[in-house]
């Protein structure tokens, strides 16, 4: 009985991983992971645990621990999220979980990386950590598979709206008119359980892309299903960088401050955003419909979804229960 580990469980994307996952094979096959079991809602804990699934606390900067997790839940195959902390930090995490796959012989891993870790020319604060990885687990002599996410839709529909809530409904960017084929999480979630079931070809890499689209023609998505008249603006980068430091976001992402709108920091918003105006991020690839048997979801789809971070709002109010 092959036994499958999902990390980062915590997460928006991990719990999507392993909720497909318990769909697809028996739960008593199935160890979630997670740094911060405490994080974790207890009746979903109940839930998976009455499912026969094993949840364990496993933390990335830690090898020998990591090592004993794997072999002492008989691990067979890992989808490994990416870690948390941007840089040096996050590429020894990285490290640790393959050299401890290797050494539990795990028999094969599935990374989470970023469209563009392969390719010359892109700049994101992310991608080195990504290149890095992605170059250490093909010489690690691991069985694997890569999935390089474009940006989540969901991220830049949720991000927009909290900052634009924060300065006059200004939708601002730096990525100009320029267009990326943004990937959801829920397909993303998908293709990570195919891989980790065994459904990619042997050592293979792919771009996980969806429907091409721009931050103008999201914010007026928006705009129109909420009734709140979001504004786009297009600005620099530095222009952009001052406009997040107004906002109380940090530069690097080892330091979150609870006054931001955002648990992100402002080199990963620019460089991502900037990679956009770019046209870095137009990839296109039918990875998602091989892996799935899916198509793309329509940014569309995910308007009600993510209204949550509009509803109840000041603009909300003001605009829609007059």
């Amino acid at each position: 009985m092959t036994r499958y580990l999902v990390t980062g469980v915590d997460g928006n994307l991990g719990s999507r991983v392993a909720k497909n996952m318990l769909q697809a094979v028996s739960g008593s096959q199935l160890v979630f992971s997670t740094p911060f079991p405490e994080k974790i809602d207890e009746a979903k804990k109940k839930e998976w645990k009455a499912e026969g699934v094993t949840l364990i606390k496993m933390d990335y900067r830690d090898r020998a621990q990591i090592t004993k997790s794997f072999v002492d839940n008989k691990v067979d195959r890992v989808w490994m999220v990416c870690g948390t902390y941007i840089g040096l930090p996050r590429q020894i995490q990285h490290r640790n979980m393959f050299d401890a796959a290797v050494d539990a012989h795990i028999k094969h891993i599935t990374y989470t990386s970023q469209v563009g870790a392969n390719r010359q020319g892109y700049d994101q604060y992310v991608m080195p950590d990504h290149t890095f990885s992605e170059a250490y687990l093909k010489l690690s002599g691991l069985n694997y598979n890569i999935m390089r996410n474009n940006l989540f839709l969901e991220n830049s529909f949720i991000n927009a709206i909290k900052l634009a809530m924060s300065s006059d409904l200004e939708w601002v960017t730096n990525a100009g008119e320029g267009k990326a084929n943004f990937v959801a999480k829920d397909d993303s979630a998908r293709c990570a359980a195919a891989l980790l079931l065994g459904k990619g070809e042997p050592n293979t890499a792919y771009d996980l892309c969806g429907k091409l689209i721009n931050e103008k023609e999201i914010c007026e998505l928006i705009a129109s299903y909420s009734g709140i008249p979001f504004t786009f603006k297009k600005v620099d980068d530095e222009e952009f960088y001052d406009y997040l430091d107004a906002r109380g976001l940090h530069r690097s992402s080892e330091v979150y401050t609870s006054g931001s709108p955002l648990m992100w920091c402002s080199n990963d918003l620019v460089t991502n955003e900037g990679s956009i105006g770019k046209g870095l991020m137009a990839v296109k690839s039918d990875a998602i419909k091989k892996l799935t048997g899916r198509e793309p979801t329509d940014p569309k789809e995910l308007l009600e979804t993510c209204s949550f971070a509009w509803r109840g709002s000041d603009a909300d109010k003001k605009y829609n229960h007059k």
